[in-house]
């Protein structure tokens, strides 16, 4: 237990805040599922994230980190298919929206202000992939970027808090 600890204590650690934002460097799929459940553990009013990234960033894999510190149990998957995963057992509960194949922002939109309403009815902390097909704005939400870094080897993220 101490040594998964001193993993979480190290990521955020690495951490440098510029600006309105905070920034940290993932050099392995352990260290973004590190970040991700220390995320809500750091910042707990985060009620709705909206993650951006290239495919294979690591968006599905930081929200596994969440979903650990959540107390989830069930297998994380990336909902590109089924457009949302509801896993309404943790604490709070976890709604995991990927918007990648709605291409229409009226058609994004909808979707996501259903899954809202319902994420607002559950308690539920909102995690959006793929945000950018939304044309609407969500100003009390948290953004997260994943993006490569520029030698390939390892993954930035950036947190910015709503506006």
């Amino acid at each position: 237990m101490k040594k998964n600890n001193k993993k979480q204590f190290e990521v955020f650690n690495s951490f440098a805040q510029q600006n309105n934002y905070f920034c940290w460097t993932l050099d392995k799929p352990e260290s973004t599922i590190s970040l991700g459940s220390t995320l809500t553990k750091k910042f707990p009013d985060i009620s709705i994230l909206l993650l951006n990234g290239p495919l294979g960033a690591g968006k599905t894999t930081l929200v596994k980190g969440i979903a650990k510190s959540l107390s989830i149990k069930e297998p994380i998957t990336s909902p590109t298919f089924p457009l949302s995963q509801h896993y309404p057992w943790g604490s709070p509960p976890l709604i995991h929206l990927d918007l990648y194949r709605i291409e229409e922002p009226n058609a994004a939109n909808e979707f996501f202000l259903q899954e809202e309403e319902e994420s607002k009815a559950m308690g539920a902390l909102m995690v959006i992939e793929w945000p950018e097909r939304l044309s609407l704005p969500i100003n009390d939400a948290w953004r997260g970027k994943l993006e490569y870094s520029t030698d390939k080897q390892s993954r930035l993220f950036q947190l910015i808090p709503p506006l």
